[in-house]
């Protein structure tokens, strides 16, 4: 454990200079897209549109049955062909809804806007529900869902730190759109029913800090001030982020202590669509990694496919066996067997990396994975439970409490993944819950 970090957090390089100094490209697929029907372990939707049929940019195309229901909406104008199965960033095939693009691209208003200064609560929360907004910070969860009880809750907390490596998708997107990033923290700041927000940024960052708080000043958002936050890894973790600002600590939920934490994409997806009846048509997404010619941040539809992406972009820097692809960033994301996977409505970043791994050492029991999880978790002891199919002790070591960040694999000087034997732990956990 670092004495000068601290416990739970390291600095890592973050090699965010490959991509945050250029412009963003806007890039649109020759043909077709291919937007996911997978909601978080979910895939029972109800298809509104027939094969066939012409869509436009915000046509409703379905509703995800689960718990916690949200539509979604075309990303482009074209016919609809139908389902298929296709490579996804969750490790499994999943259904995809096929859009043949026209040439026109026309868009529509999805859904009627909202005069959230004089709405409700409840009206907030139902519109946001209706309008398909889910965090953007990778999870994907539904947004109203966090707004539902607002009873207990003192402060909201912006979470614009982007901690991963290589990752600038949110800092170019709040440099580009800081009017509706400022507005959309401001109808959250309502829909929560607090004074304080906190908008968490690294300060490493004073660019985006001086530009944020000019437009907070500019709209006279009483209540809203930036947090300059360490540049550190897991900054961006919810347990750690609100630790450093708000000095809580809370069991399952942010809202135990008295705090909602949503992603800075996600206020700007809130503004447009109380003030313009837009859906989420459009992702940024961080493209880079030394396995690209050309790393930039991209804007695209949702659906488009990264092998295209990447194709227009200039390709690999290698050919495609020399290099790892990655879903995410290279700490929390998932390595893929495929480029042939296409942006979802969370996703923010696609890594590519030299393929340069280095072989696994016997573990030397140093204890450094222990004394730099976020979690307090054991991971070490975690990985043993997996190797002797132990579900109890896996429980016992508080398995399903891991979120995954990476660190554990990361400070390991034997190169043992960690981080994926614990992930095989809370697969094996789900299991058994799902048997009984």
């Amino acid at each position: 454990m670092s004495l000068l970090l601290g416990p739970m957090c390291q600095h890592i390089p973050g090699r965010k200079g490959l991509t945050d100094h250029s412009d963003a490209k806007h890039l649109m697929p020759a043909k077709e897209v291919y937007i996911p029907l997978f909601a978080g372990n979910n895939t029972q939707v109800e298809i509104l549109v027939n094969e066939g049929d012409h869509v436009k940019i915000g046509t409703r195309l379905a509703n995800t049955k689960s718990a916690f229901p949200v539509p979604i909406y075309s990303s482009v104008s074209g016919i609809y062909k139908g389902v298929t199965k296709r490579p996804h960033n969750s490790l499994k095939p999943q259904p995809h809804m096929v859009i043949e693009l026209d040439a026109v691209q026309e868009k529509q208003q999805a859904f009627e806007p909202l005069d959230w200064h004089n709405a409700s609560h409840d009206e907030m929360v139902e519109f946001v529900k209706n309008a398909g907004i889910i965090g953007q910070g990778g999870a994907g969860f539904p947004t109203y869902v966090k707004y539902m009880k607002v009873e207990n809750i003192d402060t909201l907390i912006i979470n614009a730190v982007e901690c991963e490596p290589y990752i600038t998708a949110d800092y170019k997107c709040i440099m580009d759109n800081v009017e509706d990033f400022v507005h959309g923290v401001r109808i959250l700041q309502k829909m929560a029913e607090v004074n304080s927000v906190k908008i968490g940024v690294k300060k490493t960052h004073p660019d985006l800090i001086e530009f944020i708080r000019q437009e907070i000043n500019r709209e006279n958002a009483a209540g809203i001030e930036v947090v300059a936050v360490p540049d550190v890894y897991p900054m961006g973790g919810e347990r750690t982020l609100i630790y450093t600002i708000l000095k809580r600590r809370y069991d399952r939920l942010p809202g135990e202590c008295g705090v909602i934490v949503n992603n800075a994409e996600t206020a700007m997806l809130i503004a447009r669509a109380f003030e313009n009846g837009d859906a989420l048509s459009k992702k940024y997404v961080t493209f880079s990694g030394e396995g690209l010619k050309y790393p930039v941040n991209v804007s695209v539809p949702v659906g488009m496919c990264v092998a295209e992406i990447i194709d227009q972009l200039g390709g690999y820097i290698k050919k495609v066996e020399s290099v790892r692809l990655i879903a995410g960033g290279p700490m929390m994301g998932k390595a893929m067997v495929s480029d042939q996977i296409c942006i979802d409505r969370a996703m923010n970043a696609i890594t590519v990396l030299k393929n340069e791994e280095e072989p696994e050492m016997t573990c030397l029991r140093c204890g450094r994975c222990t004394a730099h999880c976020p979690m307090g978790l054991q991971p070490v002891r975690i990985a043993n439970a997996v190797k002797a199919n132990d579900t109890d002790e896996m429980d016992k070591r508080g398995a399903m409490l891991c979120i995954e960040c990476g660190l554990c694999a990361y400070v390991c000087p034997s190169h043992i993944q960690v981080t994926e034997n614990v992930r095989k732990a809370k697969r094996l956990l789900q299991m058994k819950a799902k048997r009984k």
